[in-house]
């Protein structure tokens, strides 16, 4: 059965910022909001979202807990991909996965290398948790922005392919608004 003879599922995503001076309250978070919004706008359910510490393991903690016990369907991550001594969000990120969805990530960078060389700077991953996909962008504004636009096409049939839906990959239709 194609997506377009069942309706369509609104899934649940939460977005996670990495930030030590976000979260002492030292610094706005304009991605997480921003990412927030964009995903709601595109027909996601906003669920959860958190502006935690730069800390491997609390962003384990919190990944776990968003997909093990919330269940959310969707976690974008903002912050902690660089090389920084303080960026570790990929690895933390890669601890909780069981597959690595590498597709989406040399997206991401090959799109922002049309922008940037700094582009190649930046280790984001995308996996999979139990039914749940945890896509890591950068910290920025404008890059988160311009990563999950690379993204936000194959979203809705990511989820519903890791979630048992059996249509071909031809049979689904492009998310709504597109």
């Amino acid at each position: 059965m194609s997506l377009q003879g069942r309706d369509r599922r609104r899934y649940t995503c939460g977005v996670l910022t990495l930030s030590d001076k976000g979260a002492r309250g030292e610094r706005e978070d304009t991605s997480g909001v921003m990412l927030c919004e964009l995903l709601r706008v595109e027909g996601f359910e906003p669920v959860a979202y958190e502006i935690i510490a730069d800390r491997r393991e609390l962003i384990v903690r919190t990944l776990v807990s968003w997909v093990d016990e919330k269940g959310i369907d969707l976690i974008i991550t903002t912050g902690g991909t660089g090389v920084a001594p303080t960026d570790v969000t990929p690895e933390a990120t890669l601890e909780v996965v069981g597959k690595l969805v590498p597709g989406i990530a040399e997206a991401m960078r090959q799109a922002s290398l049309q922008k940037t060389v700094n582009a190649m700077l930046s280790r984001g991953v995308a996996g999979i948790r139990g039914q749940s996909l945890i896509i890591n962008l950068p910290g920025s504004r404008k890059a988160a922005g311009e990563n999950i636009a690379v993204v936000l096409p194959v979203l809705q049939h990511a989820l519903y392919k890791l979630q048992g839906g059996t249509a071909d990959c031809g049979g689904v239709p492009p998310p709504a608004g597109r």
